[in-house]
């Protein structure tokens, strides 16, 4: 893989040069690697193949995660978030210890304490981490959902993007049967506060217990706004919110 420095930016295939554009600029490779056919059936790719199995199987396990909290997501997320979520959910197949190399699931992963620690405290924005953003300390009720921040000054427990003049908090509580497919998630009411030094609290309450007998997830999720004229607009497009999971079934 090289980076094209011309003037002129090039995407498409010339003889076995592929020229493409990523998040790292503009780049060109050339083709070539291992036929496809031989990859599926040559016994010597046994490995090849359980592997991209398993990957396969975590990409399409982080795809669950993310569809299903697509609303909190829309307003709160990288560009990597998928790689990201991929990589951990590689991580959490890697418990299954009763499948054979190349079935491993997520699902079966989960079961395990420390397979579920590794997703609590994903942010699915990297550019805006929790532990970077609130400081204020909050507990979370695993029946209910609920988040309980019973002192919080925004002004100084929440490091604010420039500009912002409120915070919004709000929480989710999903279940998600990674075998099936099958999630349900609810929501808090939105907690809307301005950015300024006083003392409050805020409690965000779900509105019922999501139905399913899948995976528990809590999520909070904090959004900037700018109040102009007295119409509060997302900050930067959402550049800087925040979404993390904070608790994964009773962990």
């Amino acid at each position: 893989m090289a980076r094209q420095n011309g003037i002129l930016k090039v995407t498409g295939k010339l003889d076995d040069l592929s020229f493409y554009k990523s998040k790292e600029g503009y780049l060109v490779r050339t083709k070539g690697g291992v036929p496809k056919e031989r990859i599926q059936n040559d016994p010597a790719f046994v490995r090849t193949r359980e592997n991209g199995a398993e990957f396969g199987q975590s990409a399409y396990a982080g795809k669950l995660l993310r569809v299903a909290v697509r609303n909190m997501l829309l307003n709160a997320g990288d560009g990597r978030v998928t790689s990201r979520l991929t990589q951990v959910m590689s991580k959490v197949k890697n418990y299954d210890l009763t499948s054979a190399r190349g079935d491993r699931k997520v699902a079966i992963g989960l079961a395990d304490d420390a397979a579920k620690a590794l997703l609590k405290g994903f942010n699915f924005n990297n550019r805006a981490l929790l532990g970077t953003v609130l400081f204020a300390p909050y507990t979370l009720d695993t029946a209910t959902g609920e988040i309980d921040m019973a002192s919080l000054n925004t002004a100084n427990d929440i490091s604010s993007a420039t500009g912002a003049t409120h915070v919004s908090l709000q929480a989710g509580f999903l279940d998600l049967d990674f075998e099936t497919g099958i999630s349900d998630i609810q929501y808090s009411p939105k907690v809307n506060l301005p950015v300024e030094n006083v003392a409050t609290s805020a409690t965000l309450t779900p509105v019922a217990a999501p139905v399913g007998t899948g995976n528990k997830f809590y999520l909070l999720m904090i959004e900037f706004f700018q109040e102009i004229n007295g119409v509060q607009y997302s900050l930067k497009n959402g550049a800087y919110n925040v979404l993390a999971i904070v608790g994964v079934d009773s962990i």
